[in-house]
């Protein structure tokens, strides 16, 4: 039953991450941005955008927990 309970935990995280990295915006123009404009590059980002961040690294601290208890067989 805990193991059911972590594993859809896991799926839904998972799920949520996928989305929250979509959400981010591009942060540059690909290759030709490089030599057109490197300072645009490193640009402080705004409130938004470091709620984004926080949770997305949330999110992959917890994915990345979910799955190595899950792949360890630590709750057999």
């Amino acid at each position: 039953m805990l193991i059911s309970i972590i594993t859809w935990t896991w799926v839904t995280i998972g799920l949520l991450l996928i989305f929250l990295v979509l959400l981010h915006s591009p942060k540059g123009d690909g290759m030709g941005g490089l030599a057109a404009s490197g300072s645009s590059m490193f640009s402080s980002a705004s409130s938004a955008e470091a709620t984004l961040n926080k949770a997305t690294w949330t999110c992959l601290f917890l994915f990345l927990s979910l799955a190595i208890i899950l792949s360890a067989g630590w709750l057999k």
